[in-house]
């Protein structure tokens, strides 16, 4: 297989297992970002049946979006070990809190309409909304740190301070990642939704496009003059710039086809979105997966923080197996559930 490889594709598998784990992080991204963008707008709802709905819009899928980023985090360890205990040895704190918020938002999908009291339904509802945000926000302070790097030793232990991870510019794309998950889960109930709640959330897609537009500038000016390494690429290759200009151009069609109505497209190019934005990212690190910030020799390559040759070529080949029947299972839910939410007994 590894002949195969090198033959036909022209790369290695330490580069393709590269693109495997960023592929599935990407469809974490654009699956399990909607409902978090939904759960972040559910305390804009004010009744009780609205924020059904929400709940029901996301109810069907949330949990099978979250084993993509089960399968992504299993194919960083078993791809790159070293990377794995690096990157969660620096970021235990806001992984430990990621974990948690994950929990919470679970427990109140589940036991929010268990019992009818407004004190019990209002109390899971806050949980719920905050635990979703927080998630967005959290993922994106990870991204940031990625991008920037972290402090480090020649074995690639961690030695920052415990508090680093909370530097502005991975707060900063944090933010964005919070706005453009809301960008998207607004989308997505534009779709699930109608009436007067429908006409709701398209306010609050306007709103939210307004927020991501503001945040995506702010992370693309300081990353441009303050951390030029995240720009060399492009200009040692300009090629490379038809990455970003598909990025601004699927950014550009979201508002376009909202405005006229046309939500089912703007999902697709606010998905689309999400997955250049990520292409830009692993463009800017390959082939570093863990930037040193003190001394960019000391970091972590795709070479240096792989597993053998021989485990690549077997996870391949169970991967080649097991991820057609992951897709297969993603599209029959979606396939099920689609069209606008209807409540009924059986509904949270």
């Amino acid at each position: 297989m590894k002949i195969l490889m090198q033959t036909f594709l022209g790369i290695d598998y330490p580069t393709l297992w590269f693109l495997i784990v960023g592929g599935l992080f990407s469809g974490y991204a654009i699956l399990d970002g909607f409902d978090l963008g939904a759960g972040a707008w559910h305390l804009f709802f004010k009744d009780d049946r609205s924020r059904r709905i929400a709940l029901n819009a996301v109810g069907p899928v949330w949990d099978g979006n979250e084993v993509w980023l089960v399968i992504g985090g299993g194919a960083l360890f078993a791809g790159f070990p070293e990377a794995y205990a690096t990157l969660f040895s620096a970021m235990y704190i806001p992984f430990i809190l990621f974990l948690g918020f994950l929990i919470f938002r679970a427990v109140s999908i589940e036991f929010r309409g268990k019992e009818n009291m407004k004190w019990w339904r209002n109390t899971w509802d806050v949980c719920y909304s905050v635990s979703s945000a927080m998630l967005a926000l959290l993922l994106g302070v990870v991204l940031g740190n990625v991008l920037i790097g972290i402090t480090m030793n020649e074995e690639f232990v961690f030695t920052g301070q415990w508090l680093e991870f909370l530097n502005p510019y991975a707060l900063s794309v944090g933010l964005t990642t919070l706005a453009l998950f809301m960008v998207h889960g607004a989308i997505y109930l534009t779709m699930k939704t109608e009436g007067i709640l429908f006409e709701k959330v398209v306010r609050l897609l306007r709103r939210a496009i307004i927020f991501f537009v503001l945040t995506f500038l702010l992370v693309t000016v300081i990353s441009i003059f303050y951390f030029p390494h995240l720009t060399d690429r492009f200009i040692s290759n300009p090629v490379l710039f038809v990455v970003p200009v598909l990025a601004f151009l699927s950014i550009a069609n979201v508002p376009r086809l909202a405005s006229k109505g046309k939500y089912l497209w703007s999902f697709i190019f606010s998905a689309l979105s999400i997955s250049f934005l990520l292409i830009l990212v692993a463009i800017e690190l390959y082939p570093t997966i863990i930037l040193d910030r003190g001394d960019m020799q000391h970091s972590l390559d795709i070479y240096n923080a792989a597993s053998s040759e021989k485990a690549l070529g077997i996870m391949l080949t169970i991967t080649a197996i097991g991820f057609p029947l992951v897709v297969a299972y993603t599209i029959f839910v979606y396939r099920t559930f689609w069209g606008k939410v209807k409540l009924d007994e059986m509904s949270y």
